[in-house]
């Protein structure tokens, strides 16, 4: 089904957005020094405007230059904002917004708060800030960065969503009140991505705490989530998680599903989960065969695959970025050159943007400052150098800049047509877009670390390196470094581990000749072909103790890959092919 975008170049050439004279126009490659130093000036008239007219509230309201609540009264651009402080290289600004934080923030409110909403944006960032404290020359208390009161926030935070998941099913609530928990009357009906983006956080705090039960309950919902999907192996939009059935069945990758597809290969990364990332991969497989059309993904129906909206959303532009991660560069790069025709179109990317017509869709004309395009050009650069990805963060730099710039931040575009503002800037914006946008410019960045330098940290559960690089981001580009998940309590399974490595340490030692040197089986997970046949956590544990009872694998050889990755570099894992 070829489709053609029409658009005429007089129009094309009124809509692009003018570079001031800027490094780049010319078609050489944008000057990155110069760039960085622009969008660090855009965080700081951003931030300012906040602290200065909108702070304690959640966000700030740019044309009326105060502030309102939006997701749970948790001072939450402050929170969000947190991390890309010390990116920007702000250690002193951290430091003292850590201190505001834990004397100005309190759960314990009468509030109705989007589960997932306050999971990617409050407990995620507070724990990526909480592993980046020590870098920011935060004083840690003894046993960091197995405790620290970021962390405790965190936990807080998301125990206070934890009865959302007492569901028949295992899937969660939309909303709960962080007070009385669910409410009587609250809708069963929840976004795919509202089920599935908790992996990353979740494990994350198990892993930290030593509390099995965050983990638990997200990986329950993933794999409800798996058993919901339809013959031909697509999920749909929203779901009742009190009978699992499904209300809104258009599949697709974009809105109401992105992220769920995003925290299974991110989580199998973090996680090293072979089974996370084959799950993607059948998936992925899906997609492609009923939803690609000419390197766009369209909106079809998931149990026959015919087309039910011929439509690219802004939030589908994370695909490009997400693909990079399995190393699917060639799909990445074609995918998002569709996406960036449609920026150079308007200045920025509509909501919805209707592919057969090349023209926004009605009453989704607007541009909320979304960072999707601009963190999967930050991805494939990483991953290609290609300059064309410069240039997307060129264009970003200036569109934003002339379009959305205001005496009080940054507005958003209500309608890209002709430019109109809205009275919101999305906490997102100095969380993900500006971040985005300033690793895109910058090569050096710790973020960006390849493993060259790191620090080693004594723990209460022995010694442990962190920032080595490898860094993960939340949904809302929160960067979690993936060591910490092995600097603290240890599940059982790897303290058995560590006993049977001494025993036979001790045993080679007595008895060489008779060591003989087994290899683990490092054949490929196949998910199962059809819904239902995966194990709960509550009979998990008797399966764990059975398997490691009969254990007979040298734990001195070297540890396989657990999924066809061989190497991770820069923070991208790249496959055999590459």
């Amino acid at each position: 089904m070829p489709f053609r975008l029409l658009i005429p170049l007089g129009l094309l050439c009124t809509l692009l957005p003018l570079h001031y004279g800027a490094p780049g126009p010319d078609g050489t490659v944008p000057d990155s020094a110069h760039y960085r130093e622009r969008v660090k000036a855009m965080f700081y008239h951003a931030y300012d405007s906040y602290l200065e007219n909108a702070f304690p509230y959640d966000e700030l309201r740019p044309l009326t230059c105060d502030g309102h609540d939006t997701w749970g009264s948790f001072s939450l651009t402050l929170i969000d904002a947190l991390d890309t402080l010390l990116i920007l290289g702000n250690v002193s600004e951290f430091q003292r917004v850590v201190e505001v934080l834990q004397d100005n923030v309190d759960f314990d409110i009468d509030v109705n708060a989007s589960v997932f909403e306050t999971n990617i944006r409050v407990v995620g960032g507070l724990l990526s800030a909480h592993l980046l404290s020590k870098k920011a020359g935060v004083e840690v208390e003894a046993g960091w960065p197995c405790s620290g009161p970021l962390l405790r926030m965190a936990e807080e935070a998301a125990r206070k969503l934890l009865p959302a998941f007492q569901t028949p099913t295992g899937m969660p609530y939309g909303t709960v009140n962080l007070l009385h928990g669910v409410n009587p009357g609250e809708t069963p009906v929840t976004c795919t991505a509202g089920i599935g983006t908790f992996i990353v956080e979740f494990a994350t705090l198990s892993s930290l705490t030593g509390d099995p039960v965050f983990e638990d309950v997200a990986r329950v919902a993933l794999m409800r989530l798996w058993e919901s999907r339809s013959d031909i192996g697509l999920v749909g939009n929203h779901i009742d998680v009190l009978t699992g059935k499904w209300v809104a069945q258009d599949a697709g990758i974009g809105a109401g599903v992105d992220s769920y597809f995003e925290y299974l290969v991110k989580g199998a990364i973090l996680l090293q989960d072979k089974k996370l990332m084959a799950m993607f991969l059948e998936y992925n497989k899906a997609i492609r065969n009923y939803t690609r059309f000419d390197d766009w993904y369209l909106w079809v129906q998931m149990y026959k695959g015919t087309v039910s909206m011929p439509v690219f959303q802004s939030l589908e532009a994370y695909w490009p970025g997400l693909q990079s991660l399995i190393g699917d560069i060639d799909n990445a790069m074609r995918t998002f050159l569709n996406y960036y025709t449609v920026w150079k179109q308007f200045g920025g990317l509509p909501e919805f943007y209707n592919i057969p017509q090349g023209y926004t869709v009605d009453k989704r004309e607007g541009y909320p400052l979304r960072p999707e395009l601009i963190e999967s050009a930050m991805y494939l650069y990483r991953a290609t150098g290609d300059p064309t990805l410069l240039e997307l963060g060129r264009d970003a730099v200036e569109s934003i800049e002339k379009i959305s710039k205001v005496e009080c931040g940054f507005a958003t575009i209500k309608d890209l047509r002709d430019h109109k503002l809205d009275n919101r800037m999305e906490s997102f914006f100095l969380a993900e877009t500006v971040k985005y946008l300033y690793l895109l410019f910058d090569p050096t960045n710790f973020i960006h670390n390849n493993g060259s330098t790191f620090d080693a940290v004594i723990t209460p559960y022995g010694e442990c390196i962190l920032g080595a690089g490898g860094y993960i981001f939340n949904t809302e580009a929160h960067p979690i470094d993936p060591a910490a998940l092995h600097c603290c309590r240890r599940l059982k399974e790897e303290q058995w581990e560590v006993e049977d490595l001494m025993r036979e340490f001790y045993s080679l030692k007595r008895n060489r000749s008779r060591f003989r040197k087994k290899r683990m089986n490092s054949g490929r997970w196949e998910p199962p072909e059809r819904p239902g046949t995966f194990s709960s956590p509550e009979n998990h544990d008797q399966t764990r103790e059975k398997k490691v009872g009969k254990q007979k694998i040298s734990l001195l050889s070297c540890p396989s890959q657990p999924f066809t990755s061989k190497l991770a570099l820069l923070g991208q894992v790249f496959l055999d092919s590459s």
